[in-house]
């Protein structure tokens, strides 16, 4: 199926006068619908460039809106620090054309299904060094603040399960309150409360979070300093590919949720759901170091998968 492009779409791809976009349903999910936009420019006989691509997104409803401006900022975040690790996003918003549904539009991703990543045609950058660049570039210092802070700048969604990203100068009390606190608040209201959790979570905010991750222990003498996680990094949110006009196919993130964390706060997902071995964790920790204590490293990766798990139950739930 293809349709024109609306009016909002081509006021985000910024269009010259001229040019003749179509949008291709391309994919989709239970969520949102996607599509391929092709755009031409048939009043200059003399270009023979290919048309350009670009990728979109299209939902119904407040939910759709969210989801689209934290994706569109997770995205940029992530581009920002390494332009070849995810598309870039190029505008979100409502449709002018059926006001209610939202969009979401970025550069194109050609998925490629090449295993490898060097040599010719392939970036010589491995998704280990992607990410430890990632993970070592200090986060923006936010307006209105003085220095780099545990949070986002927008509310980011974990599947379809918004998170509160205000912003903290202590990792331990985001990760208590703004992550495990926030998760069991929103699954009471969704699903009932259960007692057992709640003790859990509670317990767990209260006297595991401050004995692995409290200031002045966590890290040692080296102050934790926010960086990007993607946020949502299993296997499915990670590929290989060419983004945009770009020749090279490059190891590549998508669909992130993005905040500025503890570096390690990624690896309780990457692990918890597999596909990332230990030769990815080797190359990667020579990069980005095992926090101290290095002897608790095992632990704190548990503690992290914990909010996880909370987050799939409350999903899980509310199918």
């Amino acid at each position: 199926m293809q349709s024109n492009l609306d009016p909002a779409i081509q006021r985000a791809l910024q269009l010259p006068s001229g040019s003749q976009a179509v949008a291709a349903s391309y994919s989709g999910s239970g969520f949102s619908s996607t599509w391929k936009i092709t755009v031409s420019n048939n009043e200059d006989r003399h270009d023979t460039s290919k048309p350009a691509q670009y990728f979109a997104k299209t939902s119904k409803g407040s939910a759709a809106r969210v989801m689209f401006a934290g994706e569109y900022a997770s995205l940029n975040a992530i581009h920002t620090v390494v332009p070849s690790f995810c598309p870039a996003a190029l505008g979100h918003g409502e449709l002018e054309d059926d006001p209610g549904t939202y969009f979401l539009v970025t550069e194109w991703l050609e998925r490629s299904s090449s295993s490898g990543s060097s040599g010719k045609g392939h970036s010589s950058m491995s998704l280990a060094a992607k990410l430890a660049k990632l993970h070592t570039t200090p986060a923006p210092v936010p307006e209105a603040h003085d220095k780099s802070m545990f949070g986002f700048s927008v509310t980011t969604c974990c599947g379809d399960t918004p998170q509160d990203n205000s912003f903290k100068a202590s990792w331990p009390e985001f990760y208590a309150e703004n992550r495990l606190l926030a998760i069991l608040e929103r699954s009471e209201k969704q699903n009932g409360r259960d007692s057992e959790l709640k003790d859990l979570i509670e317990r767990t905010a209260r006297e595991v979070v401050p004995r692995l991750l409290g200031d002045g222990h966590l890290g040692g003498q080296q102050v934790i300093v926010p960086v990007v996680v993607h946020g949502d990094l299993w296997s499915g949110n990670r590929g290989q590919g060419r983004i945009g006009s770009q020749e090279t196919v490059e190891e590549v993130v998508f669909d992130p949720s993005a905040s500025y964390s503890h570096s390690e706060f990624e690896l309780g997902i990457m692990q918890m759901f597999g596909g990332f071995g230990g030769s990815f964790l080797e190359e990667y920790h020579k990069l980005v170091p095992k926090t101290e204590p290095v002897e608790e490293y095992d632990d704190r990766i548990r503690l992290y998968e914990l909010w996880v798990i909370v987050v799939f139950l409350d999903y899980a739930d509310c199918e």
